[in-house]
């Protein structure tokens, strides 16, 4: 899958893409504001870090780089989406901020956003929605390590792929299968397949193939990987980087295919469980994560 499918993604989602982060959303059954709960541990971090100046890789329609700007930060940020680019200096601009800080760039080429370095490296550099989309997790961390001044900080968003497992879906199939059981004999794999698909709801989740209404990809048909947080751990550890944390958001309270029956109690019970301080719960109920560390 090319980065250009990534881009026609992006580029017809644009205009609803700023309801991930809307706050009225927290009441509504409409959709989940998982980014808002994002946001919320990225806002915080670099407050009590005293971040001054940030970079954001893949700036989406600009809601994070406005945010931390009206946080008295200053900001730039780039994108591969021409669309989200435009979105975001129109938000930009509204919010008076000067619109020339963000333009189209792709992390896996530092040639494009090579001019945002004149000025000297940042203190911390934002990830968010990025690492899906890319093939080389070790290249693009480097070239995000390289656009951070030493001692700043580096706030990267992964899908977790842990979750797989208590989801009951046919991520969990794939999981099991492709991951756990790597190496492994294909008869004993065939063994487990046959035990436990009758188990999974292997119809779920949908396949989103199209945009709806648009003649675009959908998330699933363009490279959309999930990550193993224990071997991200490693991976940012082999690369230097030191006082890593992992922030959990966008929890389950069930499995995603018991929402329908109990959406009000689900939807409570998920927004109690964000920000809970155990440490662990999060590998397997958050289908997502981030990657605090410092350079």
């Amino acid at each position: 899958m090319s980065d250009n499918d990534v881009g026609k993604h992006y580029d017809a989602i644009t205009q609803s893409y700023h309801e991930h982060y809307d706050r009225e959303k927290l009441l509504s059954a409409v959709q989940y504001p998982a980014n808002y709960f994002r946001l919320q541990l990225l806002l915080n971090s670099f407050v009590e870090k005293g971040v001054k100046r940030v970079l954001e890789v893949g700036v989406g329609e600009g809601t994070p780089l406005v945010t931390l700007a009206q946080a008295g930060i200053d900001v730039s940020g780039f994108d591969i989406s021409s669309e989200m680019v435009k979105k975001a200096r129109e938000n930009a601009k509204r919010a008076g901020l000067d619109p020339g800080h963000i333009f189209w760039g792709d992390i896996q080429d530092p040639i494009t956003y090579a001019p945002c370095l004149r000025e000297g490296l940042f203190d911390g550099v934002v990830a968010m929605g990025v690492m899906p989309h890319v093939e080389n997790d070790e290249m693009v961390l480097t070239n995000m390590a390289a656009c951070v001044r030493e001692g700043g900080t580096l706030f990267v968003e992964f899908r977790n792929k842990l979750f797989s497992l208590f989801t009951f879906n046919r991520h969990t199939m794939q999981f099991i299968l492709e991951d756990l059981l790597d190496g492994v004999d294909e008869g004993i794999r065939e063994l487990v397949r046959k035990e436990i698909e009758p188990r999974l709801r292997m119809d779920l989740p949908p396949v989103r193939d199209r945009v709806a209404g648009k003649d675009a990809p959908g998330y699933d048909a363009i490279l959309s990987r999930f990550h193993n947080p224990f071997q991200i751990e490693a991976l940012f550890k082999k690369l230097g980087f030191r006082d890593i944390r992992f922030l959990w958001y966008h929890y389950h309270p069930a499995m995603p295919s018991l929402e329908p029956s109990a959406p009000g109690l689900f939807r409570r019970e998920a927004f109690r469980l964000e920000h809970e301080g155990s440490g662990w719960r999060g590998l397997f109920l958050c289908s997502a994560f981030v990657v605090e560390a410092t350079r």
